[in-house]
């Protein structure tokens, strides 16, 4: 429920779209304001290049279900929605069925969709990650189309990592992500799976976020408390793109 206030929602939309300009040609921004600050974000965001998504969304389009909001309430306000987010699953007891149903209205109201799986610190300790993972996102992904998989982000959460200040080291990211890769192949092949996203999010800030972008598998992070600043926000921004400038530059210093 960050940011707060709908005029500090509006102050960091600002200073993310004037961070952000150097880089729009090299990384895809993407912020998630709460509801209520949708519209007036909006307005700061459109025409900038970077892209507006919601925290959640029910998968009803319409009905009895108080308190809601619809992925077709959100279709043509957003470009992205994010599902199964550790604090809605561990605070509101939402299962991956519930997740793979709010995947499938998303994608079906032309929204794209960012899911998201993580382990619990017991389950880390007790060497579950890869069950986890491929459980989890089995049941988000089994029911959709291979012709969706474009408009798909999956993000490794390690629930663990998540504003406690701990974060996954590289080498256990990249091994999750391999998990993540190997079920999205298995799920829609390996052309389709090619064109879904894996991000690394837990406790991801200016100082580590390149040692995850550098990561084979990774295209990129999901951000949490250290998007709040939006100068800490332009220095991951800057980041990012300072290493995709360089793989870019490798690329064609080897073709």
């Amino acid at each position: 429920m960050n940011p707060a206030r709908a005029a500090e929602a509006v102050e960091l939309a600002q200073g993310v779209v004037e961070g952000a300009r150097a880089s729009a040609e090299t990384v895809d921004v993407v912020v998630m304001p709460p509801f209520p600050w949708l519209t007036g974000v909006g307005e700061i965001l459109n025409g900038s290049g970077v892209a507006m998504g919601a925290q959640n969304c029910f998968w009803e389009a319409a009905g009895a279900y108080t308190g809601e909001v619809s992925a077709a309430m959100l279709s043509g306000w957003c470009d992205w929605v994010l599902v199964g987010h550790s604090e809605r699953r561990q605070h509101f007891g939402e299962s991956d069925e519930w997740v793979s149903r709010k995947a499938r209205a998303a994608l079906s109201e032309d929204l794209k969709v960012m899911v998201c799986v993580g382990e619990l610190d017991d389950q880390f300790e007790a060497g579950q990650t890869d069950a986890v993972i491929f459980g989890q996102l089995r049941a988000a992904i089994d029911y959709l189309p291979q012709g969706d998989s474009g408009r798909l982000a999956v993000a490794y959460e390690p629930v663990w990592a998540i504003g406690t200040g701990k974060n996954a080291d590289p080498e256990h990211a990249y091994r999750t992500m391999r998990v993540i890769r190997t079920v999205l192949e298995e799920s829609f092949g390996g052309e389709a799976a090619g064109r879904v996203r894996v991000l690394y999010g837990g406790s991801v800030n200016a100082g580590n976020i390149g040692s995850y972008v550098e990561l084979p598998l990774c295209d990129g992070c999901l951000v949490g408390g250290a998007s709040l600043k939006a100068h800490e926000f332009t220095r991951m921004i800057e980041t990012v793109a300072e290493v995709y400038r360089g793989a870019a530059g490798d690329t064609a210093q080897s073709t």
